[in-house]
């Protein structure tokens, strides 16, 4: 109590800041405001968050409670005073818990290990004493084969006609703790910078189109140093369901006027130049582009000449090796013939994309229909040539997240020593023993004592499988 009484301000703030029980307050905190930033949609449409709270707490709470989370920052509460301020006092715990339990701890690491008074060794936790035949001088070489057995590099002292062995395994391990500390520090360093010095942002950009600007979740151009180009799109589907399985984009990268680099990306595969990373996100139609783009198709005659022919909307192109002339006369984004044969549209994305073509010959009208390009059956004329519908370029945009975070080599490196420092801590363990040879009438005693920080139990049973095998080894000798 009076030493209580004679600590100053500073010692009493230090000894608060040091405290465990701060440490796992904070972290609930941390854990709490978590949840509710995963709940609540960070910097989303205000409609849609207090749709969220509507669904959660119903029509009466839902206004007031979403006014409450918008002053509290709940909105984008990862860049909010307060999560910032938590983040800060959980790393200022966690300097000052290392700082005040480091040097008693290091102070262990470093004692140098060496003999112990024989009563000594009875009064550890893990203590066995077994008789074996023969003097003490034959009997250490046998305490020594089965120490260097279990992995100990003993030390060993004589003591008169008795012999004393020592050894330790794993001291380091204590130092594990401390490792998994920094490593914590560090990735949060490494979350600081990125959000500091990184961004995330989004790009809609059409086929045909360049750009070097992204626009942040504010809607602030972020430029990037270098030009994007999308060269292609294309989507592929399941079948002939509307579910897409994979879209891919074929992008260029251009500085200086230079292609530095061509990449096509998907969903999980994406390009990264100079630290700004292009994720595959989403894809669409430009507005108002139906008309204006540029069909890709491949004319085949009966005898195998083929083409390649782009036009546009309206145009005509002549059939390779025929005399058939194909006037483009619609398209459908997602076309759909109902049961009593009318075309119709029913989507807006390039679910099902198909083109009305008139085909003529000699000032004649011989046929005309739909061909669809994820139906091959449909590129079949009746003359036995083909008109394969490839694309429809320039009409589509990929929507592609961009994200620049310079902090994130940092943060893998923070995982990487946690998961070491966590593996030290968890699954090693400062282990010492002590061995006594003491003579007595044509019989050695052997005395173990023996200490671990942790998983005793397991420490237990290898002094057991020691003191087993010394057994055995007598008994071999008689």
């Amino acid at each position: 109590m009076e030493h209580q009484k004679n600590k100053t301000i500073t010692d009493k703030i230090w000894d608060i800041l040091s405290s465990v029980k701060l440490a796992i307050v904070i972290f609930a905190l941390i854990s709490l405001t978590s949840i509710i930033g995963t709940i609540l949609e960070q910097k989303g449409d205000p409609e849609t968050n207090l749709e969220i709270l509507t669904r959660l707490f119903g029509k009466s709470l839902a206004p007031t409670l979403f006014t409450v989370s918008e002053k509290l920052g709940f909105m984008d509460m990862y860049h909010s005073w307060w999560f910032t301020g938590l983040l800060v006092l959980f790393s200022v715990n966690l300097v000052i818990c290392s700082l005040d339990r480091l040097p008693r701890i290091w102070k262990l690491v470093r004692e140098p290990i060496g003999p112990l008074p024989e009563e000594n060794l009875r009064k550890f936790v893990i203590s066995r004493e077994i008789t074996i035949k023969g003097r003490p001088d034959t009997v250490k070489d046998t305490v020594a084969s089965a120490l260097r057995k279990a992995r100990f590099h003993a030390g060993e002292v004589q003591e008169e006609k008795d012999w004393m062995f020592y050894a330790q395994r794993g001291k380091y391990s204590r130092l594990g703790v401390f490792i998994t500390h920094f490593s914590i520090l560090i990735i949060l360093i490494g979350a600081m910078i990125g959000i500091r010095f990184g961004f995330k942002g989004y790009l809609n950009l059409p086929e045909g189109a360049v750009s070097n600007v992204a626009l942040s979740a504010t809607d602030r151009e972020v430029p990037f140093g270098f030009e994007i180009r999308c060269d292609n799109f294309d989507v592929d589907f399941y079948g002939r369901s509307d579910m897409p399985k994979e879209y891919r984009s074929w992008l260029t990268v251009i500085k200086n006027g230079r292609e530095i680099l061509r990449k096509s990306i998907a969903v999980n595969d994406p390009l990264t130049y100079e630290g700004i990373t292009f994720y595959q996100s989403s894809y669409g139609i430009v507005p108002g582009s139906l008309g204006q783009g540029i069909f890709v198709f491949n004319t085949i005659s009966r005898d195998g000449k083929s083409a390649t022919v782009n036009p546009r909307l309206g145009d005509s192109f002549q059939v390779s090796g025929t005399a058939l002339t194909a006037k483009i006369i619609d398209f459908s984004p997602a076309l759909k013939i109902d049961e009593h044969g009318h075309a119709a549209t029913y989507a807006n994305q390039m679910s099902n994309p198909a083109v009305f073509i008139e085909f003529s010959e000699g000032g004649k009208n011989p046929f005309s229909g739909w061909i669809l390009k994820r139906h091959p059956e449909t590129w079949q004329l009746p003359d036995g040539s083909r008109v394969e519908f490839i694309d429809y370029w320039g009409v589509e945009f990929t929507g592609l997240q961009v994200r620049k975070d310079p902090g994130v080599w940092v943060v893998y490196f923070g995982c990487i020593s946690m998961s070491l420092g966590l593996f030290i801590a968890f699954f090693m363990s400062h282990r010492r023993l002590w061995i006594k040879v003491v003579e007595e009438k044509n019989t050695s005693r052997v005395i173990i004592g023996a200490t671990a920080n942790k998983n005793r139990a397991a420490f237990e049973r290898k002094i057991d499988k020691m003191t087993s095998v010394l057994s055995k080894k007598q008994e071999g000798e008689k």
